[in-house]
């Protein structure tokens, strides 16, 4: 039987899974919607790993993303890390020369550069959901058009309509009145994926050193508007990659094989898995607690920040 590991990534609007072998090779993967509930989004996951891991003994087990710590505890990872080595080491691991990472996911954005192999610096942006996938997808809805079209109609356009983008109530104001004016939809759209390309670089990218060769990750990567909107603003080639969307995953299923090997059996998921949130008034702190119970059985808890606030694990 073939050895596997398994790597989770689940942020709050995508859940990623793979399965890789031994040559960090993808086996089985899955891509589907958190929809606010991270715990039933990964047993989904599961189900659907399962069914393309015949005959595939799971050894490793990581998790990345903003539930790695839950995800973890629930399946026993093997190890649980950041999104910035996940996705620095996912990439290295196919592009070894790379030295610009960026990423746009649903919800939240990075930049990861890169010297010689090492993250050398790197920034997130999870305060605003304005330029990411999220706000494309608010804006397809008011344009009545399908999202994944965008990248195509926006190719069309010659003249892209300028798009204030900095915030989403601003940019949606400004989409309306641009269309009020007149302006051709190919060109709006057009003009939507350059302002996600110019409000990533001037927030995120920032103060930043972008260097070749550059990769464009993350499901917003999927969208050649955007992909083209980038190279024309950094005026170079911009990579991507079919499996862009996984490299969280990938990443920390490869950084997995570096621990020691574990048993693993995907019925992990049929368990019932619940958290309870309580809040410590036991010093001043009043840490907020959050316990994760299987088959109501206290497993792990964390948020304190003293002995005080320490849960007893049966």
């Amino acid at each position: 039987m073939k050895k596997g590991y398994l790597g989770v990534d689940i942020g709050s609007i995508s859940t990623k899974g793979v399965v890789i072998d031994e040559e960090n090779q993808v086996l089985a993967s899955s891509y589907l919607m958190t929809q606010g509930n991270p715990i039933e989004a990964v047993k989904k996951l599961l189900r659907e790993l399962q069914e393309q891991s015949d005959n595939i003994k799971i050894v490793g087990v990581g998790t990345t993303g903003s539930a790695r710590k839950l995800i973890g505890t629930m399946l026993n990872a093997s190890i649980v890390k950041n999104e910035i080595t996940a996705h620095a080491i996912g990439t290295l691991s196919r592009y070894p020369d790379i030295r610009t990472i960026l990423e746009i996911g649903g919800q939240d954005s990075k930049i990861i550069l890169i010297d010689d192999g090492i993250v050398v610096d790197y920034a997130m942006n999870t305060l605003c959901a304005a330029g990411t996938g999220s706000f494309l997808s608010s804006q397809a809805k008011r344009l009545d058009i399908p999202v994944e079209e965008f990248g195509n109609i926006a190719l069309t356009s010659k003249n892209p309509t300028p798009i204030a983008a900095r915030c989403t109530v601003f940019a949606e104001s400004d989409l309306v009145h641009k269309a009020q004016m007149g302006h051709k939809k190919n060109d709006i759209v057009a003009g939507l994926c350059r302002s996600v390309a110019l409000n990533y670089l001037n927030n995120v990218g920032k103060g930043k050193r972008i260097l070749e060769p550059i990769i464009f990750q993350g499901g917003v990567s999927k969208n050649i508007g955007v992909v083209k909107a980038f190279e024309d603003i950094l005026d170079c080639n911009v990579m991507t990659d079919e499996n862009g969307h996984l490299m969280g995953a990938i990443g920390v299923a490869i950084l997995s094989k570096n621990e020691e090997e574990i048993e693993f059996n995907f019925e992990i998921g049929e368990h019932n898995f619940t958290t309870v949130g309580t809040n410590c008034h036991r010093c001043p702190n009043s840490c907020e607690i959050v316990c994760i119970k299987k088959d109501n059985k206290l497993i792990d808890a964390w948020g304190n920040r003293c002995e005080k606030g320490q849960v007893k694990i049966l």
